[in-house]
């Protein structure tokens, strides 16, 4: 049975420096210029901290990597660390440019520290990361998929973990690698702390959260499962023929700030990147037929402002996390209301305003009010 720990919307932020944790973590806090936590950060640490199984549900671009990075390296640093070394906790997360941001995150917060860490995750060689793990990193930060590849070559050991983080919970349900997450799952320690986090929370994860977690606490700061408040929600009736012209003349002369275009498949992403780029617009497209190097390239471009627009399928809807976002646009009409959800959380983040657009033809009208009336927002 799920027991759910009561959370206002607004909880009061906690001073870090408040919450008794080792200096050496103190020391990467402050380097990353934290101050005091967010919303679902003030629930999430301190039953994280004593021991707890967790749920979190929040918005996204709320803070929900640091909620569970700081009590797993507390944890860490209040204990001697293990001889022979071993990989302590695993972060699993469903996509690659995702687990590469948790990475990063975890290495400005170790920076202090000896506690060290691997991402794991495919289109890169396998060698690099085979090493780490049977190095006994103390943190994997991996995707399904590249770590159940590993498992086949038994270069993973999970005997000494401690604790498991299922990140964007809802979003690898989605995209079909539950199957992986199972099979993990079934490989590790029974006694290990689970925390689980995601920005909505529908029926079918809390029913397969009952298998593997142990008396956890619901922590919800927000909306659950809806976009953040500081996200206007606007639409532009505009004949399907008529999208990318009416998005260039929008983007050459209202658009302000960075850009990030949803379009539904990748051959309608890298078409409208090229058509835009052919207009002189500089833009660059992410999807699931680019190469690692490619995605990395277009995601640091559109990062520095090298591409002022990115056109990207649902592949970035989760695993991109660049503050600054002023608009995203839904080329198209989203199938569902979590992914609408998931599209425009990467605008209005950390409190900030943003501005969600979607592109509606005549016959996506009928889609547009399901959506509406799904997600709880008029769309104006």
């Amino acid at each position: 049975m799920i027991a759910y720990e009561p959370l206002p919307f607004d909880p009061a932020p906690i001073p870090f420096d408040k919450l008794a944790l080792d200096e050496r973590l103190l020391a990467g806090i402050r380097d990353l210029g934290w101050t005091e936590t967010r919303a679902i950060q003030s629930g999430v640490i301190p039953l994280a901290l004593a021991g707890s199984d967790v749920i979190a549900c929040a918005e996204t671009g709320t803070g929900k990597t640091a909620a569970f990075l700081v009590p797993i390296l507390q944890r860490f640093l209040n204990e001697p660390p293990p001889q022979p070394p071993r990989s302590r906790a695993l972060v699993l997360a469903p996509t690659r440019e995702l687990v590469v941001q948790i990475e990063d995150q975890v290495q400005g917060l170790t920076y202090h520290t000896t506690i060290s860490s691997v991402a794991v995750y495919g289109g890169v060689p396998m060698d690099a990361q085979e090493y780490a793990l049977r190095a006994g990193a103390d943190i994997v930060v991996a995707t399904p998929g590249r770590l159940m590849d590993h498992m086949r070559h038994e270069s993973v050991d999970y005997s000494g973990l401690e604790v498991l983080v299922l990140d964007e919970a809802d979003r690898m349900l989605d995209m079909g690698f539950w199957p992986d997450v199972q099979r993990i799952l079934a490989a590790l320690p029974a006694g290990r702390q689970t925390l689980l986090f995601s920005a909505t929370m529908p029926a079918e994860v809390l029913k397969l959260t009952q298998e593997f977690l142990r008396d956890p606490k619901l922590v919800q700061a927000g909306r659950a499962g809806g976009p953040a408040r500081t996200i206007s929600h606007n639409v532009q009736t505009v004949p399907a023929g008529e999208k990318t012209q009416w998005l260039a003349r929008w983007l050459r002369e209202e658009a302000t700030g960075p850009v990030l275009v949803f379009c539904r498949t990748k051959i309608g992403a890298e078409r409208l990147a090229g058509r835009l780029s052919g207009m002189g617009i500089r833009a660059a497209s992410l999807h699931a037929d680019r190469t690692q190097q490619q995605r990395m390239a277009a995601v640091e471009g559109f990062r520095t402002g090298t591409y002022p627009v990115l056109v990207a399928t649902d592949v970035a809807a989760r695993g991109l996390d660049i503050d600054g976002i002023a608009h995203v646009v839904n080329y198209e009409v989203p199938d569902t209301p979590e992914t609408y959800v998931h599209r425009v959380g990467r605008t209005g983040r950390a409190e900030a305003t943003g501005n969600a657009l979607t592109l509606v033809a005549p016959e996506e009208i009928r889609a547009l009010r399901a959506l509406e009336k799904a997600v709880g927002v008029q769309l104006q």
